[in-house]
């Protein structure tokens, strides 16, 4: 098995983390999960998950005491991090789901999906297999054939100030962001360790490309 690069899976009490695990194991990566300052630090790549409800996810995130080491890491020494489900909301600016501040670290805000915009068979959560449309066609989502599917729940979606911090769309009523790639700071609104082979492609592409 390949143990390098040296990855840390940041457990904050907030995420499905062993499919994480499973997932880089199935293409050949050893992988961490680890609350510890100094594992992430040693770290290569960081993988920031999370699963639930955006003010308990940054109250979890500050009360693990990892927001300095993190702001340490990420902005300053620009080490790769990728933020899955709601993990990749909370490095927005806030959200409409609670009042907390998010990290801050991409402009833009996590919004609530406008349901008037939806059709009656578009219910909230979005659920199931997407397509992603106007993606980025180097770094995370390289090499990706026969039009990119990825696995999706959710009832908030991304809202970036910049277009060129948007890694990918996708259509649920309308389009919408569904990515961030802003330098060293990446991440994805779906699922890929629930996603299968374009899931194991795009953690193959964070693991050796960034």
């Amino acid at each position: 098995m390949n143990t390098h690069p040296n990855i840390t899976i940041i457990d904050y009490g907030a995420g499905n983390l062993t499919s994480i695990v499973n997932m880089l194991r199935k293409i050949g990566y050893a992988s961490k999960i680890s609350k510890s300052p100094e594992d992430i630090r040693n770290a290569d790549k960081l993988i920031l998950p999370g699963v639930g409800h955006f003010d308990y996810g940054m109250q979890k995130l500050n009360e693990s005491g990892l927001v300095e080491v993190l702001n340490e890491e990420v902005l300053v020494k620009k080490k790769p991090i990728l933020g899955i489900c709601l993990g990749v909301q909370l490095l927005t600016e806030g959200s409409d789901e609670g009042s907390a501040p998010g990290l801050g670290w991409v402009k833009g805000r996590t919004v609530q999906f406008d349901r008037s915009r939806l059709s009656e068979e578009e219910k909230i959560p979005h659920m199931g297999w997407t397509d992603l449309h106007n993606y980025k066609s180097e770094g995370l989502l390289s090499g990706m054939h026969d039009h990119p599917r990825f696995y999706f729940v959710h009832s908030f979606h991304l809202q970036l100030e910049n277009p060129s911090d948007v890694l990918a769309t996708a259509m649920y009523g309308y389009e919408f962001a569904v990515g961030i790639e802003h330098e060293n700071i990446l991440g994805v609104q779906f699922h890929p360790e629930k996603s299968h082979r374009f899931g194991m492609k795009l953690f193959e592409n964070y693991l050796t490309l960034y």
